[in-house]
């Protein structure tokens, strides 16, 4: 009887430990997990008037990924008091840009210039590159802008020369910022080994959008990563003009892309894999996400239904 007794003994404690190993392993790999990405979209004024839409859609494409959280910051309406908007960017990761309006406070934007020099992400989408031609660090973060009176004052032009396979900076007169009509077009990869174009195919065709050209600016610190050719025959500059492009300001990092005219736009798979890309990459330098099977290729769109 006593023997029977300790084998029970031994087993249930065997059994209890097992039960304890298996405790601590899965309080061991919550602790281990990954920390959402904390995203603040800014949005509130922009000439594109359907920016309520698209900041909902880039909300959900970043957190459909399930790498990142993201908030709302909206600005008081064109005329109001810039005064009360001052967003806590210290509590964010990534800053995503989906505004063109008034000014911000100064208090604001020594805050954002320090939060992106400190190491803060920052993603500016399309008419984001419209805003604050005055504002000096703002242009050097985008690199390239267009309107609000750009000129050859504001920096070169930036295209890519095919005679001379490489990209070059244009110092000539000129205003900043125009497009075509509105239309389908290729974007093709340049650099194929950053993280965030890695594994895309070397040439895409993107759904219905404004192709920014002749944009100019700072470009200091500028890679480009995908272009797509402005054809004279859709009101285009000619040339080969940058669509996707990195940045680096301080210890930040900045995503690029002239890319989301509207929502249809948006939709573009290869719009969404990209902007998620890009804002992962701007947080922590590196991008863990596979590209999508149905990304488009260089002679189909693929497009969102919803």
């Amino acid at each position: 009887m006593i023997i029977k007794k300790l084998n029970f003994n031994k087993k249930f404690a065997l059994l209890l430990a097992g039960f304890s190993f298996l405790f601590l392993g899965q309080l061991i790999a919550q602790k281990g997990a990954r920390q959402p990405i904390n995203v603040l979209i800014i949005d509130g004024q922009n000439n594109h008037k359907n920016w309520p839409q698209t900041t909902q859609l880039m909300k959900g494409y970043l957190e459909e990924t399930g790498l990142f959280k993201v908030s709302v910051a909206t600005t008081p309406p064109e005329g109001g008091d810039m005064e009360t908007f001052k967003p806590d960017f210290s509590q964010y990761q990534v800053v995503l840009s989906n505004y063109n309006g008034d000014s911000w406070s100064k208090a604001t934007k020594d805050a954002f210039e320090k939060f992106v020099s400190h190491g803060g992400g920052f993603v500016s989408v399309h008419a984001a590159d419209n805003a604050f031609p005055e504002w000096e660090a703002y242009n050097k973060m985008i690199g390239v802008g267009g309107w609000g009176n750009r000129n050859e004052k504001s920096g070169p032009y930036v295209y890519y020369d095919e005679e001379k396979h490489t990209f070059v900076q244009d110092n000539s007169a000129g205003r900043g910022g125009s497009h075509g009509v509105e239309h389908q077009f290729v974007v093709k990869v340049h650099n194929t080994k950053h993280p965030i174009t890695k594994g895309l195919p070397a040439a895409w065709l993107h759904e219905k959008d404004e192709l920014y050209d002749r944009l100019r600016g700072p470009a200091e610190n500028l890679e480009i990563l995908a272009t797509a050719y402005s054809d004279k025959e859709k009101r285009g500059s000619g040339r080969i003009e940058p669509m996707l492009m990195t940045i680096t300001y301080g210890k930040g990092k900045i995503f690029h892309t002239v890319l989301g005219h509207g929502n249809y736009s948006q939709k573009c798979k290869g719009f969404i894999a990209t902007l998620q890309r890009g804002t992962e990459w701007v947080a922590t330098g590196k991008v863990t996400q596979a590209v999508p099977k149905d990304f488009p290729t260089a002679e189909s769109v693929s497009i969102r239904d919803n």
